[in-house]
């Protein structure tokens, strides 16, 4: 198979997203910002934010169609600079926002997006933004992307093969529909348990003695003065110390352990059970299987995850230790909730959390039945604890998936491997 170099700026055009307010969201038009190009190859057009009617003057110039490709301007994250992801089969008027700048192709028929998406999400495009950046925030234009080289498949005529794209491409999509099956999956075992855990301990709809929903059964309730609402009677507050240590033990790098980076956390990039990878600095945090990780850095992100084997992270990730391994998940939960990091914020501002964050978290406030609570969390653990395993399962298998997606690519790209 025969390859030609091409420059991007050779194959389509580039187009700034749009400048508003802050205070213009509000029911109408749907807008990609940043963090939506984080979430898959395909910009998903149910999690978008909305702009008010009226904002922009002409909305038509920032109006994406399919096959786009957008990319991000700046980054606060260094994994994050140049990050893109496509326009897929829209329903509706999808806009951009102004850090995001738009790559429409000139003629769809002859160069495949999809080709051209998964090159420039590949490894080896995305470190021409990451790999040698030495600040935290990472700008490009037009100017840099336009000059970009790619290479394209070519007939014996030298004209650019739309077929052979569309059969490199086959290979890769197949992967990531698999990959992305298995998030949708996890998505929705984490609403699962998200919501049981709502029922039975902020609702308080636990199954009562005779098996009925407390509350809505007409348990008998009791004003907290402490939490400010009514919690069921014979139940009182406790907190995270009564069920949790704090950790902070740090060891120096080393290649038996499993070491995740911070960057890739909080982008998403990697689960718990990533590849290892060495830290910037020699200290790194340790943590055993069943922890909570507790990211301390950028904390508005509200990021939490549960440790699925033991490893070493960036000491910019906080660590809680259940006392009890029974009750691990139900901490994790607990934590999960959103007044968790409001809480432990307390108003506070800034990119990491304030000092004393030990004390604030361990402080955080538990309502707990007087007696047999161990009973009912291990009702709740025995319910929840499959789901988690189901997720563990998933994730392991996207890290796989992405592996051999990533590694494929370049063989495809170049003909080492031949698709039939």
């Amino acid at each position: 198979m025969k390859m030609m170099k091409y420059k991007l700026n050779q194959l389509g055009d580039f187009k700034n997203g749009a400048n508003y307010p802050k205070d213009s969201y509000g029911k109408g038009d749907k807008i990609v910002n940043v963090k939506d190009l984080f979430r898959g190859r395909f910009v998903d057009e149910t999690s978008l934010d909305e702009l008010k009617p009226g904002v922009l003057r002409d909305k038509s110039i920032y109006q994406t169609e399919d096959g786009d490709i957008l990319f991000t301007r700046s980054s606060l994250v260094r994994s994050g600079a140049g990050m893109c992801a496509m326009i897929h089969n829209p329903s509706q008027c999808i806009l951009f926002c102004g850090f995001i700048i738009r790559y429409r192709l000139f003629d769809k028929t002859s160069v495949y997006p999809l080709y051209l998406l998964y090159l420039l999400r590949s490894p080896q495009y995305r470190n021409l933004f990451t790999g040698n950046q030495q600040t935290n925030i990472t700008n490009i234009n037009q100017d840099s992307l336009g000059d970009i080289d790619v290479y394209l498949p070519v007939d014996e005529n030298g004209d650019i093969d739309y077929t052979e794209q569309v059969k490199l491409v086959s290979v890769l999509n197949a992967l990531d529909d698999k990959i992305a099956l298995n998030k949708k999956m996890n998505q929705k075992l984490e609403a699962m348990a998200k919501r049981l855990y709502d029922y039975w301990f902020v609702q308080y709809d636990f199954p009562d003695k005779n098996g009925l929903p407390y509350k809505t059964a007409g348990g008998p309730m009791t004003y907290n003065p402490t939490l400010k609402r009514e919690i069921p009677a014979g139940w009182e507050v406790s907190t995270l110390a009564d069920f949790a240590e704090y950790v902070k033990t740090t060891v120096k790098f080393d290649k038996a352990f499993n070491y995740v980076s911070t960057d890739n956390m909080l982008a998403e990039k990697q689960g718990l059970s990533g590849e290892i990878l060495k830290p910037a600095s020699g200290n790194v945090l340790c943590y055993e299987k069943n922890d909570i990780l507790i990211s301390n850095i950028r904390p508005y992100f509200k990021k939490i995850w549960y440790a699925d084997q033991r490893g070493t992270c960036s000491t910019d990730v906080l660590c809680v230790r259940s006392l009890n391994s029974d009750n691990s998940y139900f901490v994790y939960r607990t934590l999960w909730q959103d007044d968790f990091f409001d809480y432990v914020m307390q108003g506070a501002k800034g990119s990491k959390m304030p000092r004393g964050d030990k004390t604030r978290i361990m402080n955080y406030p538990i309502c707990i039945a007087k007696e047999n609570f161990d009973e009912l969390i291990k009702k709740f653990s025995a319910l929840v604890v499959p789901m988690q395993a189901v997720i563990q399962k998933n994730t392991k298998e996207i890290t796989r998936l992405t592996k051999l997606r990533d590694k494929l690519l370049p063989l495809l790209m170049n003909g080492q491997v031949v698709v039939g």
